[in-house]
């Protein structure tokens, strides 16, 4: 197939040498923001029994959440093209910021005002990860770039395993603890999120004064294309079927996060209160967390795209297992999909991204735009949810996994025929 970059996003002359240093920086964005974003699936049940909603309203979260994404992501794209991938990142650490300390007025208000926090917090994470995901893949060689977004990656599971597990003991225990009403119970967020609100105004500053190498574009040597493909980065079909393979990813994944809690309380598979439930989603998040260390030794010798197919038809299988089954076998079943998810975002976000050289800032505005997947997925479960019951609305993730499994399988071959033309 072709490839048409004929420039390279790379580290300036004289940065280009001692990458450890920067990567671990990222990978302390990478963390924050897995926590922020895993702490939706232990406020999703609790915002649904406050607030007595139903599986359609409680998936506004995700909606209002992962729409940022759709909104913001373009224009951060051009905000990072003006200011720079450094300080585009502090801009997205003091707006994530400002979503937290939102929560405060919201538990004395109302469900509206979590949403706008939701939306303001994913607008700053938005912005992070446009800097951040090109950024690790060309600090090194681009070949291994898959594998060390996995690793990176690693570190983002490490967040969202912790968060579930942090959420539930101060929001679901501490919530069960309130005296009865809404306005108690709802106060049960304020001193997290503004523990959390401050942690990113340090990281922040902490940031701003950090040593990373600026980022330019640079011939690369590849074939050039004719000026008309050149024009446009929407005439790369990898690029396409990456921002259709992340769109549904990210909505699969979150889609499963959101409903676990409420899953494992089904009579039928754990019957557990939400506030024994809660432990169960570490599961599924630190399955992803393993799974991408696996995969970043893995994708080293194992073709980037038939790994990700691999993992998909596992997680369709194990979904079938879910929606048919009962008990700890479905509920396991369940859990398991995480182990696969592990690699899946950061093998298809690369592969999208592989040889676009002067189009990659842009591209990777369009693929965390693809991101809204995690508000569209989850909201069209919530809603098959409602109609015909919990356990069967698990089709609508599997279909998703059917469409990575493709892309997987159709794209396997994608950095061999790429190196090929050099």
């Amino acid at each position: 197939m072709e490839h048409t970059s004929s420039t390279a996003l790379r580290p300036q002359s004289g940065a280009a040498t001692g990458n450890t240093g920067p990567l671990v920086i990222i990978t302390i964005l990478f963390f924050m923001w897995g926590l922020l974003t895993a702490l939706n699936d232990v406020l999703i049940p609790h915002l649904k029994a406050l607030y007595t909603l139903n599986y359609v309203q409680a998936m506004l979260v995700q909606f209002c959440f992962f729409g940022a994404y759709a909104i913001v992501s373009l224009p951060a794209g051009a905000l990072i093209r003006k200011i720079g991938y450094q300080s585009g990142a502090v801009t997205g650490l003091v707006i994530a910021a400002a979503g937290c300390a939102l929560f405060y007025p919201a538990s004395m208000s109302g469900y509206a005002l979590f949403l706008l926090g939701f939306f303001v917090l994913a607008a700053g994470i938005t912005i992070l990860q446009v800097a951040a995901n090109p950024y690790v893949t060309v600090l090194g060689d681009p070949r291994t770039a898959s594998s060390r977004l996995s690793l990176t990656q690693a570190f983002n599971s490490l967040g969202t395993t912790i968060a579930p597990i942090l959420g539930g003991v101060l929001i679901l225990s501490a919530g069960a603890q309130q005296l009865s009403g809404t306005v108690n119970e709802a106060a049960s967020v304020q001193k997290p999120y503004l523990v959390l609100a401050g942690a990113l105004l340090l990281l922040a500053v902490l940031f701003a004064f950090a040593r990373l190498p600026k980022i330019e574009h640079a011939d690369d040597g590849v074939v050039q294309l004719d000026t008309a493909t050149r024009a446009s980065v929407l005439a790369h079909p990898h690029l396409l079927m990456g921002a259709i393979g992340i769109f549904l990813y990210v909505g699969g994944e979150v889609s499963i996060g959101s409903f676990l809690i409420n899953f494992i309380g089904e009579p039928h598979v754990a019957a557990l209160a939400p506030a024994d439930a809660y432990h169960y989603v570490s599961y599924y998040w630190g399955g992803a967390m393993v799974g991408r260390f696996i995969g970043f030794a893995v994708m080293r010798y194992v073709s980037p795209g038939k790994t990700l197919a691999f993992n998909a038809a596992a997680s369709i299988a194990l979904i079938m297992v879910a929606i048919f089954g009962h008990g700890q076998a479905a509920m396991w079943a369940i859990l398991a999909v995480g182990l696969c998810n592990s690699i899946m975002f950061p093998t298809i976000f690369s592969m999208a991204l592989y040889r676009l050289g002067k189009f990659t800032g842009q591209a990777s505005g369009i693929l965390c735009m693809a991101i809204v997947g995690g508000a569209i997925v989850p909201f069209v479960q919530g809603m098959v949810a409602d109609a015909v019951g919990l356990q069967w609305s698990f089709l609508v993730p599997a279909a998703c996994y059917a469409f990575i499994l493709w892309f997987g399988l159709r794209f396997a071959g994608l950095y061999l025929a790429g190196e090929s033309e050099n």
